[in-house]
Parts: structure tokens; C-alpha cells; sequence
């Protein structure tokens, strides 16, 4: 049990810190009022999460990347917090954009993932 709860630190460690990174980068290479950085983690992320289940890895690495890196990683609740500032700014077509975006892309990117991971 513990074992499994420092997998799960030690992949949060670092999808923490590389969300950290890309968010740094993006917020630099291409800043907006459109949150590139939140929606690239989420999206690649929907992906990977999706790849990781569907190549049915063990349990070790369930844990370290799907639980932790891919939990640290990706971020929901910043993804509704700058839908809420996006609201407050009156930004209600970059609100449309962002939601269309992030669902449908999400979703379909998990799938994609789950279908790529089960041919290993």
C-alpha cells in the first residue's frame, strides 16, 4: 500500500512540475486571452490517459502515470476557473470556443488513445 502511494507522489511530482513548464512556455510563446497552456495539458492528456488504458499496463504504472503524472498533469479545476474569468471579461465566444474544444476534443483524443494503446 504504501509502495503505490509513492508511485502515485512520484508521478504527480513530475506531471505536476511539467504542467508547471508547459504553462511557463505557452503563456510566453503565445500569449492571449485564450488559455492555450490549460487546453494543450488537458487534450494531450486526455490522449495519454486513454493510451495508458488501453495498452492495460499494470498496475505500477496505472498508478504512477495514470494516477499521478496524468493527475497532476491535467487540471480541471483551472479549466473552470478560466471559464469563469473568461466570463467575467465578457469573452463569451473565446467561453463557446474553450468548452467546444476541450469536450469534444477531450473525448474523442481519449478514444483515440484507448484504440492506439490497445494495439500494443
Amino acid at each position: 500500500m504504501i509502495t503505490n502511494i509513492l508511485w502515485v507522489a512520484l508521478g504527480g511530482f513530475f506531471g505536476a512540475m511539467s504542467r508547471y513548464g508547459v504553462g511557463l512556455f505557452m503563456k510566453k510563446r503565445y500569449p492571449s486571452d485564450f488559455p492555450f497552456a490549460t487546453l494543450f495539458v488537458n487534450l494531450l492528456g486526455s490522449f495519454l490517459l486513454g493510451f495508458i488504458m488501453g495498452a492495460h499496463t499494470d498496475t505500477t504504472l496505472r498508478l504512477l502515470l495514470g494516477t499521478g503524472f496524468m493527475g497532476a498533469f491535467t487540471t480541471f479545476s483551472t479549466f473552470k476557473l478560466e471559464n469563469i474569468q473568461l466570463h467575467v471579461k465578457g469573452k463569451m465566444k473565446v467561453i463557446v470556443l474553450y468548452l467546444a474544444i476541450s469536450y469534444t476534443c477531450g473525448i474523442l483524443l481519449a478514444f483515440l488513445g484507448i484504440r492506439v494503446g490497445s494495439l500494443l
